[in-house]
């Protein structure tokens, strides 16, 4: 066996013997985390190997055909993934412009002011979209991630990220 692929067993002996005591919930939040942190984009790495594309790759599409029993739905517009999810509160509003932008557009991170321009062209702009998206950033577990940060003032440009538990809470939102 190479080094490389002895390095990497080693690798996911450690990562499983330190999730192994946890529950799912707590190694999701452990897991996304990380991998924000590392600045790795696990849906686009995981259809490469696959031969997916990036956007249908979920739990659903890992399981045997059998075994699926729902299937993603799909946008052409933001404005039917607004209409279906009706977010109420202007994060839900963040969160779901910031998952039209990552999950149904491919881009791998979006800023405040491009989820703030797809709410304005529906005519549902928030008026501050940095509070909007701190809301959602700031709950247990998160739902969008702060990637990164450019300049040193408070209106420096950050780059965000929707969190999988945001993922999954925009596809609750859909499937209300």
């Amino acid at each position: 066996m190479s080094d490389s692929a002895t390095t990497e067993l080693n690798a996911i002996k450690i990562i499983h013997d330190a999730l192994a005591p946890l529950d799912v919930e707590a190694r999701t939040r452990v897991l996304t985390y990380v991998t924000s942190l590392l600045g790795l984009d696990i849906m686009a790495s995981s259809s490469r190997m696959s031969g997916r594309p990036a956007d249908r790759v979920s739990p659903e599409t890992t399981e045997s055909s059998s075994e699926a029993t729902t299937k993603d739905p799909t946008f052409s517009t933001f404005a039917e993934l607004y209409a279906a999810a009706d977010p109420q509160s202007n994060g839900e509003k963040a969160l779901v412009a910031g998952y039209w932008l990552q999950v149904c557009q491919g881009t791998e991170s979006f800023t405040g002011a491009s989820a703030n321009k797809e709410l304005t062209n529906l005519g549902h702009k928030v008026a501050n979209i940095t509070d909007a998206i701190d809301s959602v950033k700031n709950q247990k577990p998160m739902l969008i991630l702060q990637i990164r940060k450019s300049g040193n003032s408070r209106q420096a440009r950050k780059l965000y990220k929707v969190s999988h538990e945001g993922i999954k809470r925009v596809e609750e939102l859909i499937n209300e």
